[in-house]
């Protein structure tokens, strides 16, 4: 009897020790569990802090864009101020960004663009320069439509010699056949689109020497028309007018027709011309109208710009013709500057020679000969009896007086982590050493 208390007393002092020890393992697991809690969430804010300070930064960045490509907007343009800011807080947030931009012209602009989130900071930096509009052959927001046996090529016309052309067409459009290329149709250059290439490309036999690719996406700055006197009306019925560069000006209209006389039986028809003399620049508020066979010539050693808010209409065997030699794209300059969708309906009784930027006009083409230069429409159908040759030289870096140029970003640097907004100053900057990310 004395034995079995004995180990009854024995079992019972056992339980003591283990439950000691299971205690001890069970706090020691719960501090480890939450020293790891805690640590992760350190972390976790840490990490959200400086994904927060990035996208600020990178908003900065945005924000000097646009206020470089605003100053694009007054003509001429003037370096002057560059823009800058200081604890610039972003909307909905707690974030704020800091931004200069310096450089010049010649040589180039840099903008930094510091963000910062409670305690984060990251930095970046960019360098950007100028696009011009007429970087592709024939550009549209949704359909381009080709006539079987076209051919787009290219040339440099300010290198005769330069054979290594780069062109390109394309849409910005996924829609199903946003390109229609007929049968025959030859690219010596690359196509785009912007959705799937075998929908959005309606290939019926052409050959393309170059790459299809997809989502090339490009802005469309608004034009607008400079401002200037009223003259009201131009209007030639069965005449020749001549303008010159000192009739540049605003007109409500431009209306070229026939006029058919009868006398002794015999019908006589005599055709209206507007005769281009000299570097003419014309807002047109209203509509173009080209009766039948009227035209506007564009004289040798002169060229022609303008800005239509309306739509322009050209019946039979009318047209807009250049005397300077057709490789010379910019004699002739249309750019679409209405607020209501535009119609461009635009025809040469030969070759046609121009640019046209109408990225929210539907353009038509008809021509007896060949075409060259550059197209921007919504949409465009090249219904013209040649082939469409793309100037090289259009791609111009240096304009900042071109029309629809813009400051675009060409290089994107990460700035170490470590900088503030003091050191976003003149000289300090260019001495600051840059990550490339790769």
């Amino acid at each position: 009897m004395n034995m079995k208390k004995l180990l009854k007393s024995k079992r019972r002092g056992s339980a003591l020790p283990l439950a000691v020890v299971a205690v001890i393992i069970l706090l020691a697991m719960g501090v480890g569990l939450l020293s790891l809690g805690f640590n992760s969430r350190v972390y976790s804010i840490r990490t959200a802090s400086d994904i927060a300070a990035r996208c600020a930064a990178d908003a900065g960045l945005t924000m000097a864009l646009f206020e470089m490509n605003e100053k694009l907007q007054v003509k001429p343009f003037k370096e002057g101020t560059l823009p800058e800011a200081m604890a610039v807080k972003l909307p909905y947030s707690d974030q704020v960004c800091n931004y200069r931009v310096t450089g010049n012209l010649a040589g180039g602009y840099t903008i930094w663009s510091l963000g910062e989130s409670d305690r984060a900071r990251r930095s970046v930096r960019a360098t950007i320069g100028l696009k011009g509009a007429f970087d592709h052959a024939i550009l549209t927001k949704q359909t381009l439509t080709l006539k079987s046996g076209t051919t787009i090529d290219g040339y440099n016309s300010k290198d005769p010699f330069d054979a290594d052309i780069d062109i390109a067409i394309g849409s910005q459009s996924a829609s199903d056949s946003s390109l229609v290329l007929n049968s025959g149709v030859i690219v010596n250059g690359d196509v785009f689109a912007g959705g799937n290439l075998d929908s959005a490309i309606k290939d019926l036999g052409a050959k393309i020497t170059g790459e299809k690719y997809t989502g090339e996406q490009v802005d469309f700055p608004k034009v607008y028309a400079p401002t200037m006197d009223n003259k009201g009306a131009i209007s030639a019925t069965g005449e020749t007018v001549k303008i010159t560069s000192a009739d540049s000006g605003t007109y409500t209209s431009i209306d070229l027709q026939q006029l058919i006389t009868k006398e002794k039986g015999v019908t006589t028809t005599t055709i209206g011309v507007l005769e281009i003399e000299g570097d003419v620049v014309l807002h047109v508020t209203g509509d173009i109208k080209l009766g039948n066979s009227c035209e506007i010539v564009v004289t040798k050693d002169s060229s022609l710009t303008i800005y239509s808010d309306g739509n322009i209409n050209c019946n039979n065997g009318s047209g807009v013709n250049t005397q300077n030699p057709p490789e010379k794209a910019e004699t002739f300059q249309l750019y679409a500057t209405g607020t209501e969708p535009q119609y461009f309906d635009i025809k040469a009784k030969s070759e046609f020679t121009g640019v046209i930027y109408a990225p929210d006009a539907d353009v038509d083409l008809y021509a007896k000969g060949d075409a060259y230069g550059s197209i921007i429409a919504h949409d465009f159908e090249f219904k013209a009896g040649g082939n469409f040759y793309y100037d090289e030289a259009l791609k111009k870096k240096n304009d900042a007086d071109d029309e629809a140029v813009q400051f675009v970003v060409e290089r994107w640097y990460e700035s170490p982590p470590f900088m503030s907004a003091s050191d976003i100053q003149p000289g300090i900057l260019d001495a600051v050493p840059i990550q490339i990310l790769k």
